[in-house]
């Protein structure tokens, strides 16, 4: 080997000592080479002889294969055995009866939930996440089989919550759970699959309302201003965030809004909120600039060949993402999500932040909280009443104004 690499050294010439790294490569690779066409030569010539099978001189004789012997069974046992099949056969069709005659109700309840009561698709999803997480919980409670809704009563729902209790859930988890029950079994008195509502005597857990996270007038400054105007998309993003904050709209309902629902004459644009309820909500002087500016990008992404909404029309969606079709909900929350950590906002902004700041706002201000409640549109006040806690900005001078002993 030593030779080899020897013989291969003198054919390399090297004029330089720069060049002696490029030297030992070339050496290298020849010896390479010239080791692997040894190497095939010796495998040309060696021929592989497969050794003959051995065969024994003599052979054992081959045994029959045994029949399994049949089993007789007394005339009595297969009287048994038969009506032993005939029980579990009407208490499998029993199980399968009690399982589908529980999954028909809920699938009713279910339609009944999206047609007769308009709920949307998400609260629909949540009705069915939760009885489900009770099926489960009655399967396993009833070895292995559903009961019928008329079987199940407050004593099993009662260990159902201490359950959830147990395996540290939520409160608000569990009121939420709770209140779904006793919808579905209002339902089954309706429908008469029940007698009695066995979830109504359970109480709900004490649920302590946590305070919204609202931001100031300066840091929505901030936010508003992240989208960069140069940009064609900025300017769409900076419009969604104006018509959030101006309008107080969710995420959900900007999503589902038209081009038709929006009348820049008036200022105003029409939103479908929780349960498909129609409300007004004013569009303000800096949010109709900013859609007069989405605008015009808005009617070149329609003009792409690869625009899902060919024509523009009412019914065409009032914000288009980069293929010219609808946004969803993760869309826009990715978005707002984005234009957060570019203008350095605290840590617990959300989309939801700008609809909080919204009403907070607003009743710094001087707002009456009927008003406040109409524009949210939500359908109690109590749930407006809220921000009433959180806005605290002009309570030291109303109290120094109303109080004869303040100063």
């Amino acid at each position: 080997m030593k030779k080899l690499v020897k013989k291969i050294r003198k054919t390399v010439k090297v004029k330089t000592s720069a060049a002696k790294p490029v030297q030992k490569k070339l050496v290298k690779r020849r010896v390479k080479k010239f080791l692997k066409k040894k190497v095939l030569k010796k495998v040309r010539k060696v021929k592989v002889v497969e050794p003959p099978a051995k065969t024994p001189a003599n052979p054992p004789a081959k045994t029959p294969a045994k029949t399994p012997a049949k089993t007789v069974l007394h005339p009595k046992a297969v009287a048994d055995l038969s009506v032993g099949r005939q029980e579990a056969a009407e208490q499998r069709s029993v199980r399968e009866h009690a399982r589908s005659e529980l999954e028909t109700a809920m699938e009713r309840f279910l339609r009944y939930l999206k047609v007769e009561r308009n709920a949307s698709e998400l609260t629909t999803k949540s009705y069915r996440e939760d009885l489900e997480a009770v099926v489960e919980y009655l399967y396993e409670l009833y070895d292995k089989r559903l009961p019928r809704p008329s079987e199940i009563t407050t004593l099993d729902l009662r260990g159902y919550v201490a359950a959830m209790h147990d395996a540290d859930y939520k409160r608000t988890t569990i009121a939420r759970r709770l209140a779904s029950l006793r919808s579905f079994f209002k339902f089954g008195m309706r429908e008469e699959w029940v007698s009695m509502n066995p979830a109504k005597p359970l109480r709900n857990p004490r649920v302590g309302r946590s305070l919204p996270f609202f931001l100031s007038s300066a840091e929505i400054g901030a936010l508003l201003l992240a989208p960069e105007e140069t940009d064609e998309m900025g300017r769409r993003d900076r419009a969604i965030l104006e018509v959030m904050y101006s309008s107080g709209v969710r995420v959900s309902e900007l999503v589902g809004m038209n081009l038709g629902d929006y009348n820049g004459e008036e200022g105003i644009v029409c939103v479908r909120g929780k349960g498909k309820k129609e409300r007004f909500a004013p569009i303000g002087s800096f949010a109709a600039e900013a859609l007069t500016t989405w605008f015009e990008t808005r009617r070149k992404l329609l003009a792409l060949p690869y625009a899902r909404f060919k024509q523009d029309g009412p019914d065409t969606p009032l914000f288009l993402n980069k293929f010219a079709g609808r946004f969803d909900v993760r869309s826009i929350r990715r978005m707002i999500d984005k234009h957060i950590k570019a203008a350095g906002l605290d840590t617990r902004t959300s989309p939801h932040t700008l609809w909080h700041s919204f009403a907070t706002h607003l009743l710094d201000r001087g707002a009456d909280i009927r008003s406040i409640q109409e524009l949210l549109g939500h359908a109690n006040i109590v749930t407006t009443q809220i921000y009433t806690h959180v806005s605290t900005a002009n309570l030291r001078e109303v109290y120094e104004k109303s109080h004869p002993r303040a100063k």
